[in-house]
């Protein structure tokens, strides 16, 4: 086989081999550990890059091996894995940066940086899957993956948070097994893609497709964070904030949505799952949820739990969109996938830097923090900006076609749900935009660790105006054919509307 035939097999190795490099190496080795991650980032970007432009020709490699008669493991590059996998490539490169400067003078940093690697590995291989086995092994990992993450400080706090975690996401993971065993004992080894055979199986078996559907979507709802699986995320968030931008932007939810997308549209098929009476439940269970973590994220004052809450309701976003009987929605959902990772690591990127910068934690101590913070507080904005919906940023573009989708299709209840939960985000982020930058400040901050100039260390502030750079750019130029929109459109046309 070729060297681009073998490129998903390439993308995922880059990430595997350094988590193993990482692993081995001496605690002390800082500079070759700091520059192994940020190699290995750059070359897996490359790597994608080449993948894309292979899918744009409309070709799709792939690499087999059956593990055992009618049991393959299949990596496979379509237009939607490289939708997760740049998403996911890109941001791993800003949250290493992050990383690295967060962590400075920190201790078990090999240990931390080996899991970092092997947890982007993991959403590589989820991304990359060909089939629902594929997806279930690197989705189990992922959750291994990331459990030392969590617990990563060792603090009591930490180790309560990690159970919590386990206990949401393993649970869900037995789900998924189950649903996964009863679809290859039913259907057999089906790629991704060949729902007609499904849609048979659901013609002579209506219960046991409806029984398999709950059970897939169930296991993923979890990682996606749908009500009422989503206690898990604002519990996580005791864990350092680069662990925190990659649980919201990078992988664990956006595993789950991910999931739940690939179910839909590329086990069943969205004209069999609406037939079905499947995706209507879906969506009003993923309406409820925006409406739901957008209230509670109101209601939060930390500055990492709001946060949280909000990613609950934007990740339905995602769901919402995708469960739209219709093209439009369904560019929404898929673009937001997206754009909700870019504007939500640079919040949480921006929530990393004011607590390890001035020791703020809460949301009543940021006031004055745009003069003191400028550039960080400018990407908090930005970041905030979007996720209400504002225009140029990203968010906008999302909720326009959510929102014309939902038109599309018939469903006009749609524009409530988005219009009230643009009301909540505009209710929990403005107020904090106001004592960012108008209130002065009270007092001496909690803890002022960084003195040297005007905002806060610079592998700490880089990332953060990477991503809103991004975040604002993906708005503007939603029309060039780089864009992500236009990546989703691709998919929609190719994948979904033949």
């Amino acid at each position: 086989m070729s060297f681009f035939g073998l490129l998903p097999l390439w993308v995922l190795m880059t990430s595997f081999l350094a988590a193993i490099v990482i692993f081995m190496l001496p605690e002390e080795r800082h500079g070759l550990r700091s520059t192994l991650n940020l190699v290995a980032a750059v070359v897996k970007i490359g790597l994608i890059i080449l993948l894309i432009r292979l899918v744009a020709q409309q070709e799709t490699p792939e690499v087999s091996l059956e593990i055992l008669p009618g049991l393959s493991l299949v990596l496979r590059a379509d237009a939607l894995a490289m939708l997760f996998a740049g998403l996911s490539s890109i941001l791993w490169l800003c949250t290493t940066l992050y990383a690295i400067g967060y962590l400075e003078n920190s201790p078990n940093r090999s240990r931390f940086f080996g899991y970092f690697s092997l947890c982007v590995a993991s959403t590589m291989g989820i991304s990359l899957a060909g089939n629902l086995f594929t997806f279930l092994i690197f989705y189990e990992l992922l959750t291994l993956s990331t459990y030392p993450l969590v617990v990563h400080r060792g603090t009591p706090q930490s180790l309560k948070a990690g159970r919590t975690y386990l206990a949401y996401t393993l649970s869900g993971g037995v789900v998924l097994l189950v649903g996964v065993a009863l679809f290859y004992a039913f259907v057999g080894d089906l790629a991704f893609g060949q729902t007609s055979q499904m849609a048979e199986f659901t013609e002579t078996s209506p219960i046991a497709s409806a029984i398999i559907f709950l059970l897939l979507i169930g296991g993923m709802a979890v990682k996606a964070a749908l009500f009422p699986f989503h206690g898990w995320l604002p519990t996580a968030m005791v864990a350092p904030a680069p662990v925190s931008a990659l649980l919201h932007a990078v992988a664990v939810v956006k595993a789950g949505a991910f999931g739940i997308i690939r179910v839909i549209y590329d086990v069943f098929g969205i004209e069999l799952a609406w037939q079905q009476g499947y995706v209507l439940p879906l969506s009003l269970l993923a309406s409820f949820t925006i409406l739901y973590g957008s209230w509670r994220a109101l209601q939060q004052t930390d500055i990492k739990k709001r946060l949280a809450f909000s990613t609950v309701s934007q990740v339905s976003y995602i769901v919402l969109g995708v469960t739209l009987l219709g093209p439009i929605g369904t560019v929404g959902g898929l673009v937001h996938l997206l754009h909700q990772g870019l504007m939500k690591v640079t919040l949480f990127f921006c929530a990393g830097n004011y607590a390890e910068t001035l020791g703020i934690h809460k949301i009543h101590e940021l006031n004055g923090t745009g003069r003191r913070m400028p550039m960080t507080s400018a990407a908090f904005t930005l970041g905030a900006l979007g996720m209400i919906g504002i225009p140029p940023v990203a968010g906008f573009i999302s909720k326009w076609y959510l929102g014309t989708g939902a038109l599309a299709a018939g469903m006009d209840w749609v524009i409530w749900v988005l219009i009230g939960s643009s009301l909540l985000n505009a209710a929990y982020f403005l107020p904090v935009l106001y004592r960012i930058w108008f209130l002065p400040q009270q007092g001496q901050w909690p803890h002022e660790a960084f003195t040297q100039w005007r905002d806060t260390a610079p592998l700490l502030l880089i990332p953060a105006l990477i991503t809103a750079a991004l975040s604002v750019a993906a708005g503007l130029f939603a029309g060039s054919d780089l864009s992500p929109l236009s990546w989703a459109r691709l998919i929609v046309i190719r994948e979904y509307q033949p």
